[in-house]
């Protein structure tokens, strides 16, 4: 699991950012949390995944690279809205993976 180092995050979990980035790296529960990564099917923009899932021993967290947090589902749906407006208004395209890598992140 790797990190964005820009991490875009929810406005209601804005002030928690560190404490929830720990519970998810240490494998503590977390219930309204939801994590927004690169897709995983590349026929997709992003992933939305309760970070309570997590939490399940056999869940393939190796190839995850977390983008945004968010504080609800509603809200997980406003921060990608966020994010593919902001990669369509620099781009005029859709490729979140490209953007994110021309924007200064870690290796993808």
């Amino acid at each position: 699991m790797r990190w964005y180092e820009d991490l875009y995050v929810g406005e209601t979990i804005s002030h928690k950012k560190k404490k929830i980035k720990w519970k998810i790296m240490h494998n503590a529960g977390l219930l309204r949390v939801f994590i927004i990564t690169l897709a995983s099917n590349p026929d997709n923009l992003m992933d939305i995944i309760p970070a309570r899932e997590l939490k399940q021993k056999h869940y393939p967290k190796g190839g995850l690279y977390i983008i945004g947090l968010a504080g609800n589902y509603d809200e997980a749906l406003e921060v990608a809205g966020h994010i593919v407006s902001e990669v369509y208004t620099a781009t005029k395209g859709f490729d979140v993976r490209k953007y994110l890598q021309h924007k200064g992140s870690r290796s993808l």
